[in-house]
């Protein structure tokens, strides 16, 4: 069946739309929790969760239940109507800011991470009287729509498109394993919040007229903690510096949570952990565990409120579509029952030092580091520090071939590549993930680096 499949693929799909890891493309067949089959029935322990979408484990019965639920009595309304769980959802997310950091603001809706990128363009440039040119970071992944990958850093999204309408200059992103030498991850930090401070030191730097104080850049999009990029984690003084600078010359702050927030971190949102407040924050993925494709954007009162950016500004047919806002409303309560912050906070510790003891094993593995259950772990050569993007390679074709043992069964592991060099695991496994089940990702991932490092 699958040789079939696998032919009508090649036959009939675009390609552009997708990613092999390895060839053949794996096919899987059922998944439950932390685990996904193939048509044989062996697990798979899943460490990276759809990309961070399916937070909640595959499967999960409540999340499930109320989108049968909503199926029974309203699965289906144009936008133009109202639903009682849009209201409630975007008012949850309102209010929740607010408290959190002392401005009102509103909620927007769309269907996809990058959708909600588009959107946050709109309502920046709108702000700024139509400035083009944002900031961003090396390192930095946004999406693939047009206006995404222009303010994505990866040149490869852009080269056969061009470019449109807006543009980003990238700054570099404070990244503690490959820090200059002779320099604390914090002074780093501080070089390059000074470095980007001095663009605005005169008129000559490009960015900033400094007789009329305005910037020719609008905003700095921000992944708090890097994800395509490799769960890049910044010093912890970082943002507060930048904010500064931004604050001080108009530029907004819109941090994109969309693969770190809804808890990934051990916040709601990963800017949480680093004290500074955002302008626009835009969220996706693990809003409704996967189940239903919806995303949005928080922005404060004075970007968004209906005169400044008033109806028709922008849509999506499908935009707070009621199976996904019904979702989004049961994630955040389901979340509120408990602290479920010191919960991803300790299952995270646990893991990580399980990574911790594997690298000291394994000289392949030149970094471990990781916030809550966003972790990572570097694979270099045996000096620890040159990137092995091969030996990597060979790991994830491994896992993905099912031929691993785990308590005398056959067994396989679900991989994500990230980082510059495309040498990182990102680790992102579902958040109700067991002790067991973390501690047999580590025997399974030892498994993994004597397999793949054998001649």
């Amino acid at each position: 069946m699958n040789e079939q499949l696998l032919a009508d693929e090649a036959t009939y799909c675009s390609f552009g739309d997708t990613v092999h890891y390895v060839n053949p493309p794996k096919v899987f067949a059922g998944c439950e929790g932390s685990y996904m089959f193939d048509e044989a029935g062996t697990p798979y322990l899943d460490l990276q969760m759809w990309y961070s979408a399916v937070n909640f484990g595959y499967r999960n019965k409540r999340l499930e239940d109320v989108m049968k639920r909503q199926l029974e009595t309203l699965p289906q309304i144009a936008s133009q109507y109202l639903h009682p769980t849009k209201i409630e959802l975007a008012k949850w997310i309102a209010q929740d800011a607010q408290r959190k950091w002392g401005r009102p603001g509103r909620v927007h809706f769309n269907v996809g991470g990058a959708q909600a990128i588009e959107d946050s363009l709109k309502i920046v440039r709108n702000a700024s009287q139509g400035k083009s040119l944002m900031f961003a970071f090396e390192g930095g992944y946004h999406g693939r729509t047009l206006g995404a990958s222009s303010i994505t850093s990866s040149y490869r999204y852009r080269r056969r498109f061009g470019h449109f309408g807006d543009r980003a200059q990238f700054i570099p992103f404070p990244y503690p394993f490959r820090r200059p030498k002779g320099m604390t991850s914090e002074e780093y930090a501080d070089a390059i919040v000074a470095e980007f401070a001095r663009k605005f030191e005169n008129e000559y730097h490009a960015v900033w007229d400094p007789k009329t104080r305005q910037c020719e850049y609008a905003a700095f999009y921000v992944e708090p903690i890097q994800g395509t990029g490799g769960y890049v984690v910044p010093p912890a003084n970082f943002y507060t510096g930048l904010k500064k600078v931004l604050d001080e010359h108009g530029i907004l702050m819109v941090v994109d949570e969309i693969q770190m927030g809804f808890w990934r971190t051990g916040k709601l949102w990963s800017i949480e952990n680093f004290g500074v407040e955002p302008d626009v924050l835009v969220f996706a993925k693990a809003l409704t565990n996967g189940l239903n494709p919806l995303s949005g954007l928080w922005a404060r009162e004075e970007l968004i409120n209906p005169t400044v950016f008033p109806p028709g500004s922008t849509h999506s047919t499908f935009a707070s579509n009621p199976l996904g806002t019904a979702l989004g409303l049961e994630v955040l309560k389901m979340t509120a029952e408990v602290d479920y912050g010191a919960k991803v906070r300790a299952s995270g510790a646990y893991f990580l030092e399980g990574l911790k003891d594997l690298q000291k094993r394994h000289p392949e593995i030149g970094d471990v580091d990781g916030l809550g259950l966003a972790l990572r772990a570097e694979i270099c050569t045996a000096d620890g520090f040159t990137p092995n993007r091969a030996l990597l390679d060979r790991m994830v074709d491994i896992g993905l071939s099912g031929r691993l043992e785990y308590q005398g069964r056959r067994a396989g592991l679900v991989l994500d590549v990230g980082g510059y060099y495309k040498n990182v695991i990102t680790f992102a496994p579902s958040l109700e993930i067991t002790r067991a089940e973390i501690d047999e990702a580590m025997v399974l991932l030892d498994q993994l680096l004597v397999y793949a490092k054998r001649p």
